[in-house]
């Protein structure tokens, strides 16, 4: 494809229902690649094999079509999902390996927790696990005692600065505000981190539309992208729908999820109460999505959070 060339991408996990979040941030990536004659991917991003399955990406699928909200390429029938992308992570993480980029993890997750409270583990400011410092030697009489290891990436002592297209300029201090981060975890699978930067550099996409949620993220996998010789693309993060208590809707909680709201609503109905909700329409009148591409730009899309009246 030409350089010029839009390529976008909806990227969901399929570890539940869609909920009207997801559909949310994926009419926006649609409607953001459409716009711009670009072409859009349909990833599948089923790392964990204890949450996610086909028959769920099954349904998604489903779901999106449903909507109106097709795609150009990947989707199961393509074979664009992560669990099948092993050999792609292994070469990236070979390549951060000899880099010296790499180190085992030997701690326990509640010792990882402890060590990191209050926040994710690997996700602290200024983390670096005390293992990043042992000896070949304490590493494998470790292992030798039957304690697997995770897999952590050194973050360098660096500034990054993003310059979202929707929220504006983010800055955020690899080392001290983030600190090193999990890249494969101790029973073999993929972390999402490292996952989603092989894949968006293989699959060229250079175009992402995502929840807010995810700008944290995003200094990290740019420096990761770099590291790993891809180049980054830009990014635009969403607000998110959340209920009166400013949770995010959420899969878990199987929050106005689409097992009820296909018995409810048309497609259309939801496609136009989203595009309401985004700011694209001054009512939640009916539309299908190629209605709302005409005057799709992101000066009007809302950048603050999004109030639901949830049951």
């Amino acid at each position: 494809m030409p350089d010029s060339k839009v390529v976008g991408r909806f990227a969901p996990s399929p570890s539940g229902r869609m909920h009207l979040g997801n559909a949310f941030a994926a009419l926006l990536a649609w409607l953001d690649v459409r716009s711009q004659g670009g072409t859009m991917l349909l990833r599948i991003e089923d790392l964990d094999p204890d949450r996610c399955s086909l028959e769920k990406a099954a349904q998604l699928e489903d779901d999106l079509r449903w909507l109106g909200l097709d795609w150009d390429v990947g989707g199961i029938a393509e074979g664009c999902c992560q669990s099948r992308r092993g050999e792609a992570y292994e070469r990236a993480f070979s390549k951060l390996q000899d880099m010296g980029l790499i180190y085992p993890c030997f701690c326990t997750r509640a010792e990882r927790l402890a060590a990191s409270a209050p926040h994710s583990p690997g996700e602290r400011a200024g983390y670096r696990c005390p293992c990043a410092a042992r000896t070949e030697a304490e590493r494998e009489a470790l292992r030798r005692a039957g304690r697997r290891a995770a897999f952590l990436v050194r973050v360098p002592d660096e500034e990054l600065s993003v310059t979202d297209g929707q929220l504006g300029v983010y800055r955020q201090h690899l080392r001290r505000d983030v600190g090193d981060f999990i890249v494969r975890r101790s029973d073999g699978v993929w972390a999402y981190q490292l996952a989603v930067v092989v894949d968006d550099g293989e699959m060229g996409v250079n175009r992402v539309v995502r929840g807010r949620d995810l700008l944290s993220s995003t200094p990290r996998q740019i420096w990761l992208c770099t590291t790993l010789g891809f180049v980054p693309p830009t990014y635009c993060h969403v607000p998110l729908l959340t209920d009166s208590q400013g949770r995010r809707l959420s899969k878990r909680d199987a929050d106005l999820d689409f097992g009820v709201l296909r018995q409810k609503y048309t497609p259309q109905q939801i496609v136009g109460g989203l595009a309401y909700l985004a700011g694209l329409q001054d009512v939640p009148k009916s539309a299908e999505p190629a209605d709302l591409v005409p005057g799709f730009t992101w000066a009007k899309v809302r950048k603050t959070d999004v109030l639901l009246d949830c049951p």
